[in-house]
């Protein structure tokens, strides 16, 4: 090749489907992300913890980012195409056509999302039986899982949606078989959330346990008894009518998908770190903390061999780096959590119209009023006395309860911004406090972490990340626990990018992948001087959830 000739640009696709929006970017070989667009998607809440999508509004907008970000690009170069997905649950029949999962027969509305808590009591009835497959889930099973959901169906929707249901699919799954006509399912969706082991397989004895033996009368077909490794290659890539709807060529590499969470982790955790001066450099990637961090958080750790951490999912081997165990720590609704306590404070109207005076979202214009008012202290300082416990939406991890609520000690008459600012303040506190809990957690059952990668909506907030660095690194010696941001903010669609490059052929491993396009960032190092505060803070954080366990037992006393 002579000296001025180039080997042509090739780039990949990356779809990530959140809990509110789809969003897609076209990212070359290096992690770039060259393009980006989003679009909302439909949300139902037809009753309390009932929490609906649509697969067919869902697609739709991943048609619609997907032409988006090719506009004006060289469809040839366009090597793959990699999808992720919050884990929640879609049910089509055996045409592939939706089925209802509400008692209103709306067969449009076929998705449980994954935040939805409906199935409490069969969540509490496959825990009751602890099988040997809930040790992989941290001993005790969400209700978040697809197994209580499954449930909850055949229980409740019989007529209408489970006898006539051909296909239970994982979201990212769906989008797959969407994009390629394979119903193959991947390896990470049907070991995190469907107790498939990567090594054993299904294990009969469950379902039959659970009250669900249907799936193994019928070989597993309906939830998947074709399983691949994420980024591996499906079919013959991408259909004609896919490929029609997509804007890009047909045969073009469709991967196994990913999680959302899991393709964040993807994005963030093998980036190449030499030069930035964190100690994890000389170490092995083991060390390293993912935190996907958006509509929930998500904490995931990989490990050579298997970790069992109490109320921690996982073990789960080869579900997102190939040849590693992964554990999954988990913050239900954080995002949404800062959004409720924010959004419901009588000062709300006030913050809204000072920050759209500025041109800031309500979040930067908090961060900077915050600025103002802490006078001389530390802006953490601030919350002395004012605690919150986090879990509005029940505790996924450690303690995996549920049944938990939300605290908040420490309020006043007040009602002014001010009163609004230090609440958001304690919140965002309290998440990263939840962090701390979880990682100190996976650390006493054998992980060794050193360093924080965040990535995800919130690692936008600048506030919501120095929190994160001084609150989880402050029980360590003097270095700290630094917290890593990636160069391409929008990781979970590099991540889902990654995924399509190694469908492609591009790239030899998953590893490769993962070194060459993720990217350091901004590295964030904690503020050591305000160690003994946090360790404070959290010790009343500590007392919080023991104080609610102490009144439930009270008021449960006869």
């Amino acid at each position: 090749m002579s000296g001025g000739e180039q080997k042509p640009k090739r780039y990949y696709v990356g779809v990530d489907v959140g809990t509110g929006s789809v969003r897609a970017a076209l990212v070359d070989q290096s992690g770039v992300l060259l393009a980006f667009a989003d679009h909302p998607i439909e949300k139902w809440e037809p009753q309390f913890n009932h929490h609906e999508q649509s697969s067919e509004d869902i697609w739709a907008a991943c048609c619609v980012v997907t032409k988006k970000v090719v506009q004006g690009i060289d469809l040839n170069q366009i090597r793959g195409l990699g999808f992720d997905a919050t884990c929640s649950l879609v049910v089509l029949d055996k045409e592939f056509h939706p089925l209802p999962v509400n008692h209103e027969g709306d067969s449009r509305r076929n998705v449980i999302m994954w935040l939805d808590h409906r199935a409490v009591s069969q969540v509490n009835r496959i825990n009751e039986t602890k099988h040997s497959v809930l040790q992989y889930v941290g001993g005790v099973m969400s209700v978040e899982m697809q197994a209580p959901k499954l449930l909850w169906l055949k229980e409740n929707l019989r007529e209408t949606c489970w006898d006539k249901a051909g296909h239970f699919f994982d979201l990212p799954d769906f989008l797959s078989w969407k994009a390629t006509g394979v119903t193959a399912r991947s390896l990470c969706s049907l070991v995190c959330k469907w107790t498939y082991s990567a090594e054993k397989g299904w294990d009969d004895s469950f379902w039959k346990m659970v009250g669900l033996e249907d799936f193994v009368a019928d070989n597993y077909s309906k939830i998947g008894n074709q399983v691949l490794p994420p980024g591996a290659s499906l079919g013959n890539g991408l259909t004609p009518e896919a490929a029609r709807d997509l804007g890009l060529l047909p045969g073009i590499a469709v991967a196994a998908s990913l999680i959302d969470a899991h393709a964040g982790g993807l994005g963030v955790i093998g980036a190449d770190v030499r030069g930035h001066g964190l100690v994890c450099e000389g170490q092995p990637v083991t060390s390293r903390l993912a935190v996907i961090c958006g509509t929930s958080s998500c904490h995931m750790g990989i490990s050579k061999d298997p970790i069992f951490v109490p109320g921690v999912w996982g073990p789960y081997f080869s579900a997102m780096v190939p040849g590693f165990w992964l554990n999954e720590g988990g913050q239900s609704v954080t995002g949404k959590l800062i959004d409720h306590m924010v959004q419901g404070h009588a000062a709300f109207p006030e913050l809204q119209a000072k920050a759209t005076a500025r041109c800031q979202s309500v979040y930067a214009y908090l961060n900077s009023h915050l600025d103002l008012i802490k006078k001389a202290q530390p802006v953490g300082f601030l919350t002395v006395d004012l605690h919150v416990w986090p879990d509005f939406h029940g505790n996924r991890s450690p303690l995996a309860d549920l049944t938990l609520k939300g605290m908040v000690t420490g309020l006043t008459l007040s009602q002014d911004l001010d009163d609004l600012a230090i609440l958001y303040l304690a919140t965002v506190q309290a998440i990263a406090l939840g962090t701390r809990f979880i990682k100190e957690a996976m650390e006493a059952a054998g992980h060794s972490i050193s360093t924080l990668f965040l990535c995800g909506g919130l690692s936008k907030n600048p506030l919501f990340v120095q929190m994160h660095a001084d609150i989880t690194g402050v029980a360590l010696s003097c270095t700290g626990m630094p917290v890593v941001l990636s160069q391409e903010v929008e990781s979970v669609l590099v991540g889902a990018a990654i995924l399509g490059a190694c469908a492609s052929g591009d790239f030899a491993s998953v590893q490769e992948a993962m070194a060459k396009m993720s990217k350091v960032g901004k590295v964030v190092f904690p503020r050591q001087e305000d160690k003994k505060y946090y360790d404070k803070k959290y010790q009343v954080f500590l007392k919080l959830v023991e104080h609610q366990m102490e009144y439930l037992a009270i008021m449960n006393d006869d």
